[in-house]
């Protein structure tokens, strides 16, 4: 039975949304399991106390690399996808497969420079992410095959936003689905029945990710798909390219800003704190992971409404769109704030049962997501903006947040506290509040402006 795409354009907002959410969401998580499972069965590498907690440490200094790797394909997919589908709301699906060769063409070609970069310079980037002489041959190990299937992430990542758009989402999750399942039961055999350790979790990772490029490519060149995979789109043409990097640049920069942001933490908790703090960082920044992919996978949900309705100029199922997202991210961000208050402890555990890991880290994640309740709002407003191809505004908030106030309240705050691993800690919630704040004063000046340019 050939897998079919929702109507964008009629029906129930929210009963679409949700139809489109569900399976957008199980994807986030379950892509997520890539490297939270690899983390999950490393810190439990016995023994716990000195192998697990010492690889576990050293695997987290990579995920900065492996947030720039996804961030790539954000820039040169994920920027196009919504262009793609306002395009397919104007009647012109040509130029929306257009815009998919093009992106298409550009993965192959950084995914290929990327993986000769890495090679190359893996062991001083890990150093600068924040590898101690006790970390950096796990990180080394983990990184350096890992590295050997970015292009299987770009294509994956990359190429299954376009099947997203497209209102394919029951496909999109099972393309994230296959590759996860398969590195779950590959982990165990790899790191613990091989006795390959941080080596067979990169291994079990990048073959999974091959067999869920596989399936994007399979679908894409099939005759399912709206938008095919054709030769004569391939060759990138400025024009075609161009507009969709400038969109892609916001997600580009909020995620390859987490690398810079791991540093930042990781260079100041390993001078305030030591590999303890690192470590608990490494176990913060995973929890903070996992708990965001629902919000990810609402917004991409929402996307193709919001972006295919703007292209047909129906401004009311726009705004319908826009209120049921806010609606659902600002819930759940409550609620994630609310668990993580309470039982701070049972998310540290997730990812180590050492105890003075556990009690450092548990402490720290109240700090860390102190502001997380309001959050919703955040990505909200601001992956609307992605939707309606909003490229300025989406640029400066996403630069807001991280690069012009994380960055600096890491290093101011310190001088303000005796704790000054805490105060390290508590930049993160300040910068959410200063960042919300800012957002949604801007999102309600400007969306009613571009309502009111379509109503024209």
């Amino acid at each position: 039975m050939n897998p079919k795409s929702v109507d964008l354009s009629s029906g129930n907002v929210r009963k679409l949304m949700v139809s489109l959410a569900l399976p957008t969401i199980l994807s986030q998580i379950v892509n997520m399991l890539y490297n939270l499972v690899d983390r999950v069965y490393i810190g439990h590498m016995q023994p716990v106390d000195t192998v697990g907690a010492l690889a576990l440490t050293g695997v987290g200094v990579c995920l900065p690399v492996i947030l720039i790797i996804s961030a790539f394909a954000a820039l040169l997919a994920m920027g196009g996808a919504p262009r793609a589908s306002i395009f397919e709301g104007r009647g012109e699906p040509g130029q929306s497969e257009h815009i998919m060769g093009n992106s298409f063409s550009l993965l192959i070609c950084a995914s290929l420079v990327l993986t000769v970069l890495l090679q190359l310079f893996a062991e001083p980037l890990l150093l600068l992410f924040g590898a101690s002489e006790n970390t950096i041959g796990y990180a080394l190990s983990y990184l350096k095959i890992y590295s050997l299937g970015t292009i299987c992430v770009q294509m994956t990542l990359g190429m299954n936003a376009y099947i997203t758009a497209q209102g394919f989402t029951t496909v999109s999750m099972k393309t994230v689905l296959i590759g996860a399942i398969l590195n779950t039961i590959l982990d165990p055999i790899f790191i613990f029945v091989l006795d390959m350790g941080v080596r067979g979790a990169a291994l079990a990772t990048i073959l999974s990710q091959a067999v869920s490029a596989l399936w994007v490519l399979r679908f894409l060149t099939g005759s399912t798909t709206r938008w095919r995979l054709r030769r004569e789109n391939l060759r990138p043409v400025p024009a075609v390219f161009l507009p969709s990097l400038a969109l892609g640049l916001s997600p580009f920069i909020m995620q390859s800003t987490e690398s810079l942001i791991a540093v930042c933490f990781n260079s100041s908790l390993l001078k305030y704190g030591g590999d303890i703090a690192v470590g608990s960082m490494t176990v913060l920044i995973s929890i903070m992971q996992l708990a965001m992919m629902p919000l990810q996978g609402l917004t991409q949900g929402a996307q193709p409404i919001i972006s295919y309705n703007f292209g047909a100029r129906n401004a009311q199922r726009v705004r319908d769109a826009f209120k049921t997202l806010l609606t659902a991210c600002l819930t759940y961000s409550l609620v994630l704030w609310a668990a993580v208050q309470l039982f701070p402890r049972a998310f540290v555990m997730i990812f180590n049962n050492d105890p003075s890991l556990v009690t450092y880290a548990a402490k720290a994640l109240r700090v860390y997501m102190a502001a997380t309740g309001i959050f919703g709002i955040q990505i909200a407003c601001q992956q609307t903006f992605i939707a309606l191809g909003n490229a300025k505004t989406s640029l400066f908030l996403a630069a807001l947040r991280k690069i012009i106030l994380l960055i600096p309240l890491i290093y101011i705050l310190p001088h303000f506290f005796a704790n000054k691993v805490f105060a390290v800690f508590l930049a993160e919630p300040v910068a959410d509040l200063l960042a919300v704040t800012t957002t949604a004063t801007m999102f309600s000046i400007q969306f009613r402006k571009s309502m009111a340019e379509l109503e024209k």
